[in-house]
This record gives structure tokens, sequence and C-alpha cells, in this order.
């Protein structure tokens, strides 16, 4: 999840998943949900961007509502935060201006009491293997709601971006290699899972490829 604010200009343009041949514009600030399939963004007018890139279940203490409610979805940030930052000069001391912000924000004790140890373990495990233990039904909702996707899709992006981090790897790339190197059962299971994340197929990806893993242009 992150929270994206553009200095530049008073909105953000993403594509219109509903239809396809024209962009929405958002305001200057947003809320980006967890999500597990591809968006395209116009970067023409983000010459000034201010992010927060929240850490899995990082944004919980931030939010009026489950995690899982803005999963694949962006949510206008009501109020002054864009202003707060544009009556700073520098970056750093916007940077400071968002912190104080989120601080302000923060329900800490909140999140202290609700919080469950057992979903960042399950992060932390996830981070070392994308292999998923079998989960319960309770557990999969309170992760869901903690980090906005359940952990069997958790599991599928992370393996898909060390997929990506594989590609970024110096050298040929050999994609039976990487595909059962990640953890894919076959080929056609990686190909999937590879257009269903980024909306295209690897070799395209790595024609298309960036210092930018997860950002390609079209």
């Amino acid at each position: 999840m992150a929270l994206i604010v553009n200095l530049d200009e008073d909105r953000i343009r993403v594509y219109d998943r509903q239809d396809h041949t024209r962009f929405i514009n958002l305001p200057g600030a947003v809320m980006v949900g967890a999500h597990d399939e591809f968006l395209i963004i116009d970067t023409a007018e983000q010459h000034c961007v201010l992010g927060v890139h929240f850490k899995p279940g990082g944004a919980y203490p931030f939010l009026d509502m489950p995690a899982d409610e803005l999963r694949g979805e962006l949510l206008t940030i009501e109020g002054s935060l864009r202003d707060r930052m544009l009556e700073v000069a520098t970056p750093a001391g916007r940077c400071r201006a968002m912190e104080a912000a989120l601080l302000e924000k923060a329900r800490l004790e909140k999140a202290r009491l609700e919080l469950r140890p057992d979903v960042f373990a399950a992060i932390a495990s996830l981070e070392r293997s994308s292999s998923l233990p079998e989960t319960t039904r309770s557990f999969t909702q309170r992760f869901r709601r903690t980090v906005g996707l359940t952990p069997k899709t958790y599991a599928r992006v992370r393996r898909f971006q060390s997929t990506l981090r594989r590609i970024a790897q110096p050298g040929d790339v050999d994609w039976t290699d990487i595909a059962l190197s990640c953890g894919y059962y076959d080929q056609a299971h990686f190909n999937h899972d590879f257009r269903a994340f980024s909306g295209i197929n690897p070799s395209t990806y790595l024609e298309k490829k960036t210092p930018h893993l997860y950002h390609v242009p079209i």
C-alpha cells in the first residue's frame, strides 16, 4: 500500500479499467490499496511527487477501515495534506511534514491491541519463501484485514516480485530456470501469473524493462 501526493499538479491520472479508451483524473493525494493486478498511470504531469510506501501491514494504523476494503482501489485523501506539503520549500522539509501528518493520524494504541503477531510472522515467512503453510479461515480474515490481500494472493504477488528481481540480474534469461527457482509448477503457470500481474508477457517485459522493476513504459 502507498500514499501518493502530486506536488506539481492537483491531479493523478490513471487508466480507467471500466472504459479502456480513457484516463480518469483523481485529486492530487490518494491512498493506494494493495493491488493484485497491474495499473496504468499517466506520468506526464507527475514531475514532483511525494510518496510513502508502507511495509506489508504497515498502513493499518493510519486507516479508518480494514485494509482489504481498499484492495485494488485508490482512495482520495480529503483535507489539507497536499497543501501542507506545498507550504514547505525543500524535499527534506516535505518529508518531515508528511511524517508529522502521519503521526497525527496514527492510532497506535488501536493497532497495538488489534494487530496480531501471527500475521506478521506469516509475512516474515513469506519473505523467505513463497510457499504458504495451511491456514485457517480466521487467520485468513486477520491477514486480509491487516495486509489487504489474502495470504494466498500475497504469496503469489511476492513470488512474482522475486521473479522480476531474478530477471534484473546480469546475464542471459533462462525462463524455465527462473520459473522453477521461483516456485512455479511449470512454464504455463509462470506465464499465467506473469500476465495476470503485469498485463504483458515475460518477453515483452524483458524488452521494456527499466531500472524500476515494477514499472515499464507503454
